[in-house]
């Protein structure tokens, strides 16, 4: 289940240039039997709820800062700064860019760095979860509203930039990679993907649920708008809570693995990435989840339209993302079983070709009740759900897979890679919404017609089920890590690890 004295004696023996142990935070140098006793005590503790919600809290962390700022940022700078929506989007488009260099130089830095008595990844959480909170402050600056245009434009650009591709990616990145640290079982690595769904799932449900009602207040027309002081305020309570929740995931979740980073793998990055690139299993998750994202952000992308423009209806929009967030719990509760009896790779499989399954039905039927279409919409939601739950899972699989194959061990730079890539699908999927609404012939003048808003209603179930068939085709031809063959890798490192 986690690191047995062989291994920790060797890490001490033969690893102690490369490892050292911050007594007391103060980044000093211990002896060699205190790093023994130090990590021999962290494989002792069993595996259990304390590192289940330890890990669901760090997600639940994350959220806090990343949800307010997609819900909110371009509403914000729009509405309250006067900032043209064009600006705004292209500010965001430059931060993919920034972070496929800030997500791989993280990943880098947490392969590289010493072991403390937290272990290698915790300490990087704990020393990123006050700059997250205070970048994630200071995009909402509503007391700018009135500087020249010039300043608001560079100060969103700082703000977002220092919050989302520097201070975001310093604790998510290690936090991602932590879970292979945790326990080397496939199973339990399983529950860690499982409760970190959890935790997101739980803070968009306060964020979404609550900070509405909270940040919009009446004009004197009796409008909804933005508040920008109130927007300010929220951003600081949850700024405060995200350090507050880090330090949950820092206190509970035990990394109890030592993760080898041999001399030979500290390679530089064009030969990382050449690794990465002739892995079959890293560019099968990689198009997985990109397929998934582009299919999870166009249905609720193209469901901005459908309900107000073709059903005249928002009730159900309102509460779609919530009652997608409860089939996800719902989905949990279950998923663990599933994958342990039948494997992620199929389990996911099965599910995508569910979801397409209903997606299929509502295109076909083309349904005049906006009942019918949410209940057979969250039906289809099914399949999405599944895959998120066992996804953070899956590239831990990969990891371990391209240890076993290449012998190469680099657990924060693979992730950071995935994440950098998940990232420009949710860039993606932002643009195909756009597309979409183009090709329906949707415009500010056409947008209730009967023509455009049927072709939209076609557009918004016919691309997602037709990407549900290919997410599940990926998975089944293209992505190898079957149930057995994680399983047998699985064996092969712990194996490794007793012989070392």
């Amino acid at each position: 289940m986690g690191m047995n004295n062989a291994e920790a004696i060797k890490l001490g023996n033969d690893r102690k240039h490369t490892l050292g142990l911050g007594s007391k935070g103060t980044g000093s140098r211990v002896s060699d039997n205190e790093i023994k006793s130090a990590l021999l005590e962290n494989a002792k503790i069993p595996f259990g709820l304390k590192d289940k919600i330890g890990y669901a809290a760090g997600d639940f962390a994350n959220d806090l800062t990343f949800v307010i700022a997609a819900m909110f940022m371009m509403k914000f700078y729009t509405d309250i700064m006067g900032v043209s929506s064009a600006i705004v989007g292209l500010v965001m488009m430059v931060a993919k860019i920034v972070d496929a260099f800030t997500d791989v130089g993280m990943g880098q830095i947490v392969d590289r760095s010493r072991y403390t008595r937290k272990g290698k990844f915790a300490p990087w959480i704990m020393r990123f979860a006050g700059p997250v909170a205070v970048a994630s402050f200071l995009i909402f600056a509503p007391y700018f509203a009135d500087k020249p245009m010039g300043f608001k434009i560079g100060w969103m650009f700082f703000t977002y930039i220092l919050w989302g591709s520097v201070c975001y990616t310093g604790a998510n990145i290690p936090y991602g990679s932590m879970a292979s640290a945790i326990t080397s079982v496939p199973n339990e690595r399983q529950q860690l993907s499982t409760w970190r769904n959890i935790g997101a799932t739980i803070a968009q449900i306060v964020i979404a649920a609550v900070l509405p009602l909270v940040v919009y207040i009446k004009d004197g027309e009796g409008h909804q708008v933005l508040d920008g002081g109130r927007l300010m305020l929220a951003s600081g309570i949850c700024s405060v809570l995200a350090v507050l929740v880090y330090a949950v995931c820092y206190v509970l979740a035990t990394e109890r693995v030592v993760i080898e980073n041999k001399e030979e793998n500290k390679k530089n990055v064009g030969e990382l990435m050449r690794i990465l690139f002739t892995s079959r299993s890293f560019l099968g998750i990689i198009t997985s989840a990109l397929i998934l994202l582009l299919v999870q952000l166009t249905l609720s992308g193209m469901g901005n339209y459908v309900y107000p423009n073709y059903f005249n209806n928002t009730t159900f929009l309102a509460i779609g993302s919530l009652v997608n967030c409860l089939v996800v719990l719902a989905l949990a509760a279950v998923i663990g079983k599933l994958v342990e009896r039948f494997g992620k790779k199929e389990i996911a499989a099965a599910s995508s070709v569910f979801g397409a399954a209903m997606l299929f039905i509502v295109f076909v039927i083309h349904t005049k009740e906006p009942l019918v279409y949410f209940i057979l919409n969250a039906g289809g939601y099914v399949g999405i759900g599944i895959f998120s739950l066992v996804c953070w899972a899956m590239i831990i699989d990969v990891i371990d897979d391209i240890d076993v194959k290449k012998d190469y061990r680099s657990d924060g730079t693979v992730y950071a890679v995935y994440s950098f890539a998940r990232k420009l699908g949710q860039a993606g999927a932002s643009g195909l919404t756009g597309l979409l609404l183009a090709f329906a012939g949707y415009t500010t003048t056409t947008s209730f017609d009967t023509v455009v808003v049927n072709n939209i209603y076609n557009l918004a179930t016919l691309v997602p089920a037709i990407g549900m068939v290919l997410l599940a085709l990926s998975l089944l031809f293209f992505y190898p890590l079957s149930k057995k063959r994680v399983d047998k890798n699985a064996e092969i490192l712990r194996q490794r690890r007793e012989n070392h």
